[in-house]
């Protein structure tokens, strides 16, 4: 069977994002990278939100191997991603006004942590509202976003504005509107979405960031080890020991 000329455009437009975003977004992913490491000397916590498929990217960051153990899932009920019924009930919780304020609030999230928000279109109330209230609390907020949405199309929220007009730092995932990088003759839609790779690559380049930070102050960052070598369930277990006030997703 020969080669699909489909994928292999495919691979090639991912690449090619992740070489702008490297390129490109150089100097914020160093920022975040020294905001994450700041909070982590501090005593601070570390939180990540994404609603939908943005939501994968923030659970690659959750207690995996090589991840700082410091990071933590921020939930709001029914948006985490497809296992909700029906699946279209997590974009319309997307659109809803209050959610935010009352996940934050019942959340550990205080002020001096850090909030890495995750939104693709940056447009809906939720990661709107999940920015202003997490700032207003004394967070620092982090988004990852596509400027482009920003630019070309209107906001869902009440104020106007996007995820990017209410954080301290943002890093541009360069995805195009629709997030699809394939078009083909006899395919009615555009097709094979690039924003899950490329935001997944950007938190993993924020978190190596701030390792490197993080050992240059002299500091050995927090980070877990896979389960399935041998000595990672003993590793894990003194790390989650040592920061247990600040890992929230184990009881």
């Amino acid at each position: 069977m020969s080669d699909s000329k489909l994928a292999g455009q495919f691979f090639d437009a991912a690449i090619g994002l992740l070489q702008r975003v490297r390129d490109e977004e150089s100097d914020s992913i160093a920022a975040a990278g020294t905001a994450i490491a700041d909070t982590v000397e501090a005593g601070g916590r570390l939180f990540a939100f994404g609603a939908g498929h943005s939501s994968l990217a923030a659970q690659d960051v959750v207690y995996r191997a090589g991840g700082l153990a410091l990071m933590n899932l921020l939930t709001v009920p029914g948006t985490v991603g497809v296992d909700v019924m029906p699946a279209t009930l997590g974009s319309a919780l997307e659109r809803v006004d209050g959610l935010a304020s009352a996940v934050l609030d019942s959340s550990p999230a205080t002020a001096g942590d850090v909030l890495v928000i995750i939104s693709l279109s940056g447009r809906n109330a939720l990661p709107v509202e999940m920015a202003q209230n997490a700032r207003a609390l004394g967070l620092k907020v982090i988004g990852v976003t596509s400027v482009a949405y920003a630019e070309n199309t209107r906001s869902r929220h009440t104020s106007g504005g996007f995820l990017r007009d209410h954080c301290d730092i943002v890093l541009d995932s360069k995805i195009a509107i629709g997030d699809a990088e394939l078009t083909a003759p006899g395919i009615e839609a555009p097709f094979a979405p690039a924003s899950t790779v490329v935001t997944s690559a950007i938190m993993q380049s924020m978190m190596a960031a701030a390792a490197e930070r993080l050992v240059a102050r002299g500091i050995e960052p927090p980070l877990l080890r896979s389960g399935n070598v041998d000595g990672g369930h003993d590793w894990n277990g003194r790390v989650m020991t040592e920061y247990r006030e600040r890992i929230f997703y184990r009881h």
